[in-house]
């Protein structure tokens, strides 16, 4: 709870002449302290001023929310419980070092015999921060230098810069944060950025340079996220032996997109859940507001995880996506779905399934894939809480198709198309969670319902990322 500091009713002294020399006086002090040992714990106190110490260019008035909870509280645990919680909403906002609570009896003409004082002494962030980490993505790792202003105007603001040179992309961006008052969920993020990310198994290079904004909020049990994104888009040839639908789809575009996401995650961990559930499902318009790529996608995704025998977890996945172009036009090789590889159908290789041409993968307009996982504690190792925590056995089946759609047709045709040819593999292996930041897999992987061109990795496969399958 960070450091809690209570004062009794009436300090004895603990030096100097009045620490009593007299046993007359020791019996006067034992008298008057039971009386005040059973109004802190037994009885009902009420919060009668709650501050925070230490505020310099922090607006008070942006606080108040925080710690608001703290005048309901009816006793001394409460009161702890809820300052607790206060200080916890506190460095949520980032924008503190520290926070420490400081629980007194309330003093002055107005201090009633049951007041208290609760009063937050906190340490501000400095105006200029910077950092220097690495990042493990799907499959993939960058060295991050960031260049943070926090709490910049007062109210929680936050202005961000990045430069990220990655194994594979290489990024650099300016981030405005600007969270409300009252509900730091809720907030808006302006994003100008320049990201160049290669992709070897389409021979493609593709430099991003745009703009975007967010707004992210929750609305009952949901979060979501609406954004606007506009980018000019720059397509190359990764190597001179690039497919010629590839070289087609190479030079300028520009991408002007809506999208609305909703997020329900009642999952107990993000990257290695033991129980709960996860529904994601994301539509993105574009061409409505401008540029001159027109298209409606629609992807989701759905896990379930439920404990079950001996500490182990059974985990069920689903995904699934569909674009489809509007005006004709067809839609960019970087804007279809890409299916394969040790972070979604294992024992394929990376994006290397579905269409391609002469060795080029090139995506697909609908796909499914979905998955089931046993998840165990490692074989004779009864220990519980120590490093063998972070290790399971995986037991996995996963199933799944890319596929092209002819427009002209109907659904029925269309959910035919992808019910055959399905690809589909099983293995074991292990699993290592990384904290709440990734997770590691090694798998020993048998890919089954191959088809001609694809790629696959018959037996150990290794996988790193943030999602997956």
């Amino acid at each position: 709870m960070g450091t809690v500091h209570a004062r009794s009713m009436d300090p004895v002294p603990m030096h100097g002449r009045d620490l009593g020399i007299h046993p007359d006086d020791l019996e006067v002090v034992e008298a008057q302290q039971e009386p005040k040992k059973e109004v802190l714990e037994n009885k009902n106190v009420v919060v009668q001023h709650v501050s925070i110490e230490g505020l310099g260019r922090t607006k008070e008035d942006y606080l108040g929310y925080e710690i608001s909870d703290v005048f309901s509280a009816k006793n001394l645990i409460d009161v702890m419980k809820k300052s607790h919680e206060a200080r916890m909403k506190l460095l949520r906002l980032g924008i503190f070092k520290d926070v420490e609570v400081l629980i007194d009896v309330s003093e002055g003409d107005d201090a009633l015999p049951n007041g208290l004082d609760v009063i937050f002494e906190v340490t501000e962030m400095k105006r200029l921060t910077g950092s220097y980490n690495t990042m493990v993505g799907n499959n993939e790792g960058s060295m991050v230098l960031g260049i943070k202003l926090p709490n910049m105007l007062g109210r929680g603001e936050k202005l961000t810069f990045q430069f990220s040179y990655g194994t594979k992309e290489t990024s650099y961006g300016l981030s405005f944060f600007k969270p409300q008052s009252g509900c730091y969920e809720r907030n808006f993020i302006l994003n100008l950025y320049k990201v160049t990310g290669q992709f070897p198994w389409s021979s493609l290079k593709e430099t991003d340079r745009g703009v975007s904004t967010e707004l992210n909020f929750p609305l009952w049990m949901t979060d979501h996220t609406l954004k606007w994104e506009g980018v000019w888009r720059e397509l190359n040839c990764l190597a001179r032996s690039a497919s010629f639908a590839v070289r087609e789809e190479s030079g300028h575009t520009l991408k002007s997109a809506l999208s609305h996401t909703m997020v329900i995650d009642s999952r107990n961990s993000a990257i290695l859940p033991r129980k709960g559930a996860l529904l994601r499902i994301n539509q993105e318009l574009a061409g409505y507001t401008g540029g001159d790529t027109s298209f409606l996608k629609e992807d989701f995704e759905l896990q379930l995880n439920k404990p079950f025998l001996w500490g182990s977890v059974l985990s069920a996945s689903l995904w699934g996506g569909m674009v489809l172009p509007i005006g004709g036009q067809l839609v960019s090789i970087a804007d279809r779905f890409y299916l394969g590889g040790p972070t979604s159908l294992r024992g394929f290789g990376m994006y290397c399934i579905g269409p391609q041409s002469e060795g080029d993968y090139l995506g697909g307009d609908a796909y499914w894939a979905g998955g089931l996982h046993l998840y165990t504690p490692l074989p004779f190792c009864r220990s519980r809480g120590g490093f063998a925590d972070l290790f399971r056995t995986h037991f996995f089946l996963n199933a799944g198709n890319l596929c092209n759609l002819n427009y002209g047709e109907g659904p029925h045709a269309h959910l035919q198309k992808l019910a055959e040819c399905i690809r589909w593999s099983y293995g074991a292996g292990i699993v290592l969670r990384l904290g709440n930041i990734a997770r590691l897999e090694l798998n020993y992987c048998v890919p089954m319902g191959v088809q001609s061109g694809d790629r696959i990795c018959d037996g150990v496969q290794f996988g790193a990322g943030i999602r997956f399958l």
